[in-house]
C-alpha cells in the first residue's frame, strides 16, 4: 500500500467532511437538522468505500481523482463559480431549516436521497469503465478513447451522473431555494464540457471520430 497516497486521501476526505458539515450546520444554528445528517451519510459513506476500493484496485486512478489543480484558465473560472454555487447552496439550506422558510415534505427528501444514490452508482460505473478519469482537464501518457458502456451512450457520463448528484443534493437538504441556486450548474457544466472537448479533440487521438460515433454529450436525445 502507498502510505503517502493513503494519507493524502484520508486528509482530503476528512477535510471535505468537516467543511461540508460546517457549511450545513453552522447556518442551521445547530445539529438538530436531520436532512443535513442524511446528506453527510449518503455523500461521505459511499465516498469512503469508493476510496478504499480504488486504493486496493487502482491506486493510479485514486491519485488522479485527488488531483484538483486545473491548468486551463477556462476551467479555473468554472471551478471558482462552482465553488460559490455550492457555498450558497449549503448556506441557504441551513438558513432555510433554521428559519423554516419553506420546508419540503419528508417524502421529497427521501426520494431525492434515492436519486442521489442512483447518481453515485452511475458515477461508480464510470470510474470502473474509465481508469483515465481525472478531476482536471488533461490528456495523459498512453491515454486512449473509451467508447464502451456508458461512454457508448453519451460522451460525458461522469457529468451526467453529477447532474443527478448535484440537483438532488439541495432537495435532500429540504431546500427549494438551494435547488434554484444549483440550477446554475447547468450552464457551468455545459461550459466545462465545451472547453474539455476542444482540448480532447486537439490532444487525444481518436476523439474526433468518437464524437461522430456518439452524438450526445450529456443527455441522450437532448444534448
Amino acid at each position: 500500500m502507498d502510505g503517502k497516497l493513503f494519507g493524502s486521501a484520508l486528509l482530503k476526505f476528512f477535510s471535505g467532511l468537516l467543511l461540508v458539515g460546517a457549511l450545513v450546520f453552522l447556518p442551521a444554528g445547530g445539529f438538530a437538522y436531520w436532512e443535513g445528517w442524511l446528506l453527510l451519510g449518503i455523500l461521505f459513506v459511499p465516498m469512503f468505500a469508493a476510496g478504499l476500493v480504488m486504493m486496493a484496485k487502482d491506486p493510479a486512478l485514486l491519485r488522479r481523482r485527488l488531483k484538483a489543480k486545473e491548468e486551463q484558465g477556462e476551467q479555473k473560472r468554472v471551478i471558482a463559480w462552482s465553488g460559490l454555487m455550492f457555498l450558497a447552496c449549503f448556506v441557504l439550506a441551513g438558513l432555510n431549516h433554521r428559519f423554516g422558510w419553506l420546508v419540503l415534505p419528508r417524502a421529497v427528501v427521501w426520494a431525492a436521497a434515492g436519486i442521489f444514490l442512483l447518481g453515485y452508482l452511475l458515477y461508480a460505473e464510470v470510474l470502473r469503465e474509465n481508469t483515465w478519469l481525472s478531476r482536471t482537464i488533461e490528456v495523459q501518457e498512453n491515454q486512449t478513447v473509451v467508447d464502451t458502456g456508458l461512454y457508448g451512450v453519451v460522451r460525458h457520463p461522469m457529468y451526467a451522473a453529477t447532474l443527478l448528484l448535484f440537483l438532488s443534493m439541495p432537495l435532500v437538504l429540504g431546500s427549494l431555494f438551494s435547488f434554484a441556486v444549483m440550477l446554475l450548474y447547468l450552464p457551468l457544466i455545459a461550459r466545462r464540457i465545451r472547453n474539455e472537448e476542444e482540448v480532447l479533440e486537439k490532444e487525444l487521438k481518436g476523439y474526433a471520430d468518437y464524437k461522430k460515433r456518439v452524438k450526445y454529450r450529456l443527455i441522450p436525445g437532448i444534448w
